[in-house]
């Protein structure tokens, strides 16, 4: 092994909420993709310091730089070439893998010919920012392989056949994703035997959508076999959501008459929600299955480099031999631990000021 594994986190950054990963300003105020690297390269600084080796991008880095009725904006990503240049360099320096994860409505596979394009577009977009960055091969693109469409075999086909109209460029950084409803991990590999395109694994996306039986491990030695030598594959990693999930609806009364009443109710989780935070216990198992087995982890937990954080430090204290895997340090990790520790303390804080005058201490002390 030349380095140790990776774990990163995707685009927003939690803890800290002065940085943003992308100008969001509408499309009047002139948005540019220069300024969504200049909070990129702030990002950089924070998970650097923060031991944090991995992080995905945007797909609104480049704000409106495709859109079809606004060519004034076609031509940032060129205009930016010197801060791509200089931003890629500066991963390169820390040794951060960066990525990009187009939207779920770029996609290759759908029966509207119009919108290929325009995904083609999006994805030669992006290929674009990684080449100007000079990233090596592992800075990729991944995508799903789409919707159903009604014909699941027929959508799957057309997929490989639109792959032939990507340009060579885009295909060098494009990489396909099992996901949870549509399409599952044999799907995927039935599309890669097809293609070539690299495969990246999804490990809850494998549990919700598992009809074929396939073996978890095999499968994923299957994915990792469709990254070239040398090449260092990545995979994605969640835990599912375990509370209840509360709804409201509107209730009318029985009678017909009256306004409608907001009833809240408890139903059970669906097990395709991703938790705020990675259980431990979960990934280390994980890890000591696919022992042997070299890949950068993508931690899609939604509390992003807050959970990445916690992971590490739990990994420290229940999974030493994982989190060595991963080159995680005590003192890599002492500073969140620092910072979860005045965040309980606050809380507490925050309690005993509400708490009820039977308790011990008057709400409203007496001057």
């Amino acid at each position: 092994m030349n380095r140790p594994l990776r774990m990163g986190f995707p685009v927003k950054v939690m803890g800290r909420q002065d940085l943003k990963s992308n100008d969001t300003r509408r499309w009047q105020s002139s948005p540019h993709l220069k300024v969504s690297l200049e909070y990129v390269d702030a990002i950089l600084d924070y998970i650097h310091k923060r031991g944090i080796d991995m992080y995905r991008l945007s797909s609104d880095l480049a704000p409106y730089h495709t859109h079809p009725d606004m060519p004034q904006f076609h031509g940032m990503v060129a205009e930016s070439d010197a801060e791509l240049r200089a931003l890629g360099r500066k991963a390169r320096e820390l040794d951060i893998r960066l990525s990009f994860h187009p939207s779920q409505y770029v996609l290759l596979n759908s029966p509207d010919e119009t919108l290929t394009r325009k995904s083609i577009w999006d994805f030669s977009s992006q290929a674009e920012m990684l080449d100007r960055m000079g990233l090596g091969p592992e800075a990729v693109m991944v995508t799903h392989v789409g919707g159903v469409y009604g014909d699941r075999e027929e959508s799957r086909a057309r997929w490989v056949r639109n792959w032939e109209k990507v340009p060579d460029f885009v295909k060098a950084r494009l990489v396909l994703e099992n996901d949870d409803i549509r399409f599952s991990a044999a799907d995927v590999l039935w599309v890669a035997e097809r293609t070539g395109v690299r495969c990246v694994f999804d490990y809850q996306h494998f549990w919700c959508l598992n009809p074929e039986g396939l073996d978890m491990v095999e499968t994923l030695k299957r994915f990792l076999a469709t990254w070239p030598d040398g090449v260092r594959p990545k995979i994605h990693f969640s835990s599912p959501r375990t509370e209840f999930r509360e709804i409201a609806r509107k209730v009318k009364p029985k009678d017909g008459k009256g306004r409608a009443k907001t009833v809240k109710s408890l139903l059970p989780p669906i097990w395709t929600g991703h938790s705020d935070f990675t259980n431990p216990f979960e990934f280390a198992r994980f890890m000591r299955d696919a022992e042997g087995l070299e890949f950068d982890v993508m931690q899609e937990g939604k509390g992003k480099d807050v959970s990445l954080l916690k992971l590490k430090t739990d990994l420290l204290r229940f999974a030493p031999d994982v989190a060595a895997r991963f080159g995680v340090l005590p003192e890599l990790v002492e500073a969140f631990d620092e910072d979860e520790e005045l965040a309980i303390e606050g809380e507490a804080d925050e309690v005993r000021d509400r708490a009820d005058p039977d308790e011990g201490r008057a709400a409203n002390p007496p001057p």
